[in-house]
């Protein structure tokens, strides 16, 4: 997918580059696109649905019929952002199904870590012999707390959905912001495919502030029950600006083809009380347009 996670840019662009491979990125969103791109060469398709930090929602089935057409090819999916409560890519044809665990699946902010499921018998012995080959092992005290974390996931998500909506429709109406992004509401443009595809979403919202690099950065330091940080899916709410933090590592020309501008803020609405973000991100917003004040 073109438009992934600034790390995983990164790591394919500059690191598995330098082993050889040929990678290319493509709006998986359109399956024309992607089958347009399938070589005989092709061993991996990778997606993200939603997409960081556009929220772009990829067909996940859609996406398994064009791939297996071509034989062995491996579609990968991550799922970091809706987590397993709110979408099953291995129900829905993906072969692997990879989260950082970092974020909703242990939600706690307290573990780095990664989690894969397969639905193969033969991917997953050979996974396992690298695992073991390459020592990709997590600790025991990570594993303990994940597992604690995931205790917690259903009623964790079903609250980020719960404040994550409800902020997004705040935004939606405030005349300070130009455009929301959120696969919950009825005006993102694949609202029907997330609503078949996901049980709900996550807390994770994109929007686009009205004005400037000026009027983003002075939003971001009023906020004050918001903190500024490049994570997310944790039970506190988080603020970032991808253009210069998350996807800074993307070159500039991409980063305007995929709409990541000066003015698009991500958040990650966390757990607190759904009043008290509210009355935040409001006073933020003012204190970046004051009464009177140009958007120039």
């Amino acid at each position: 997918m073109d438009d992934v996670y600034g790390g995983t840019n990164r790591y394919f662009r500059q690191v598995a580059t330098e082993f050889g491979l040929k990678i290319s990125f493509v709006d998986c969103s359109k399956t024309k696109l992607l089958e347009a791109a399938i070589t005989p060469e092709t061993k991996l398709v990778w997606i993200e649905t939603p997409t960081n930090p556009s929220l772009k929602m990829i067909d996940i089935e859609a996406c398994a019929h064009t791939v297996h057409k071509h034989g062995d090819i491996i579609l990968v999916v991550d799922n970091t952002f809706m987590s397993a409560y709110f979408q099953w890519p291995l129900s829905l044809g993906a072969d692997i199904c990879m989260y950082s665990a970092t974020k909703y699946m242990n939600g706690h902010s307290d573990v780095v870590m990664g989690l894969v499921s397969l639905n193969s018998e033969s991917l997953h012995n050979r996974l396992r012999f690298l695992q073991n080959s390459l020592g990709a092992v997590p600790s025991p005290i990570d594993c303990y707390l994940c597992n604690r974390g995931l205790k917690t996931l259903q009623v964790r998500m079903e609250k980020h959905f719960e404040n994550g909506m409800a902020v997004a429709q705040f935004l939606e109406s405030n005349p300070q912001v130009e455009k929301v992004i959120y696969p919950g509401l009825p005006s993102h443009p694949q609202h029907e495919l997330a609503k078949r595809q996901c049980t709900g979403c996550p807390g994770v919202i994109t929007f686009y502030i009205k004005g400037s690099l000026h009027h983003a950065e002075t939003f971001l330091k009023n906020l004050k029950l918001f903190t500024l940080a490049e994570s997310l899916g944790g039970y506190e709410s988080l603020a970032e600006l991808p253009a210069i933090m998350t996807h800074a590592s993307v070159p500039k020309s991409d980063r305007e083809v995929l709409g990541i501008s000066d003015t698009l803020i991500r958040l990650s609405v966390g757990l607190e009380d759904k009043q008290d973000l509210l009355d935040d991100l409001d006073q933020a917003l003012k204190a970046a347009h004051p009464p009177n004040a140009s958007c120039n």
